[in-house]
């Protein structure tokens, strides 16, 4: 069976989609990933699986996802495939048409709740293009997943059908060595993910004035790159908060084992950002790291399970200094969510989340064998 995911990113840097990919690689499917080539794109890392990307005009804007979603099409087009994968609403419409008009499969992976992003709801133009979208095809797609529980109950009562739940996790990682220490006294907070609005990096930046012995690391770049890096120099924190730039997933996870304390925080700026549950909670889960999380109801979930992180409320900086302080001066109970981490770490593992994945490509094989 022939299998093709679609994403409208450059593939580089994703590490949920090679996982999947390579996941069912591994079970014997033919596999391309297509995305697109951006104008300062690194070179495509070989995998066990066909790698595609095209190439537009417009890199942004209604243009850039109108010209991506005919390019997708046509290419789908004269492609001899048996299933497609859309990754997100972004690359759903080029794969619907393709599959209506062939009478293939179409499987919908919702990354994310995408007609609620801040981005899009400040919007209503274009949100309500993207809800037409969704209206259109989801509805029609047999076969859906995404990435918490939250979002799968919402997107179940929203377009009437069933979405099963595939958590975006590492592979188990090995616990022998699952704290390093960094080259100086200081101790390492670390946020790994895009540099973009809403994830709350100018309150820990604004925080860090009043923190001793500690660094900030932003381990990622985004739309709000630039304006970070001022906000720094201009609090004069250059010698407390260090900008890693992009750093690919295979160098992610030893990164990850120099840092003390995970962070993870998030506006509420829509309910995309409200029901989502980062892939770098799982991440810091595997490195045997405690976090700062937001409270939102993921977050919550996961820790009532498994105390791994502190929650907030919100972002004031005396709220994020006290989460700090408790993980810097209350060694045992620093201890004690290392310790929960290494017992989540055997649950919220990639080797469980595959069984899950696989199984619904099998159902998928069975229906086309019939």
């Amino acid at each position: 069976m022939k299998i093709i995911a679609t994403v409208i990113n450059d593939l580089t840097y994703d590490q949920r989609m090679i996982r999947i990919c390579t996941s069912l690689a591994r079970a014997g499917y033919k596999v391309e990933l297509v995305g697109r080539i951006l104008p300062h794109s690194k070179p495509i890392i070989p995998q066990l699986f066909q790698q595609k990307r095209l190439k537009c005009f417009f890199n942004k804007g209604k243009l850039f996802y109108i010209e991506y979603n005919i390019r997708l099409f046509f290419y789908l087009f004269f492609q001899k495939t048996d299933v497609i994968c859309s990754v997100d609403l972004d690359t759903i419409l080029a794969g619907f048409m393709f599959c209506k008009l062939r009478n293939r499969v179409q499987v919908y992976d919702a990354h994310e709740y995408f007609t609620e992003l801040p981005e899009v709801i400040q919007r209503p133009v274009t949100q309500r293009i993207w809800s037409w979208v969704a209206d259109l095809t989801i509805p029609k797609i047999k076969y859906c997943y995404t990435v918490g529980e939250s979002l799968a109950e919402i997107f179940e009562q929203q377009y009437g059908v069933v979405f099963s739940t595939i958590r975006n996790v590492n592979y188990r990682q090995n616990q022998k060595h699952s704290f390093l220490k960094n080259n100086s006294s200081d101790k390492i907070f670390l946020y790994q993910g895009a540099l973009n609005e809403g994830r709350g990096l100018e309150s820990m930046i604004s925080a860090m004035q009043y923190v001793e012995n500690a660094q900030f690391w932003l381990a990622g770049e985004g739309d709000l790159s630039q304006t970070l890096r001022d906000q720094v120099s201009a609090l004069n924190l250059e010698h407390r908060v260090r900008f890693l730039g992009f750093v690919l997933p295979e160098d992610l996870p030893e990164l990850t084992k120099k840092a003390y304390i995970g962070i993870n925080l998030l506006e509420n700026k829509g309910q995309s950002y409200y029901y989502s549950l980062a892939n770098k909670t799982f991440d810091y889960i595997q490195a045997n790291l405690p976090a700062i999380h937001i409270g939102f109801p993921e977050y919550q979930r996961i820790n009532r399970a498994y105390e791994v992180a502190i929650l907030v409320d919100d972002l004031e900086t005396k709220t994020l200094l006290k989460a700090i302080n408790t993980l810097m001066m209350d060694d045992s109970f620093y201890k004690k969510l290392k310790d929960n981490c290494n017992k989540a770490a055997a649950i919220f593992c990639w080797e469980n989340e595959e069984i899950k994945l696989l199984d619904i490509y099998k159902e998928i094989e069975r229906a086309i064998q019939k």
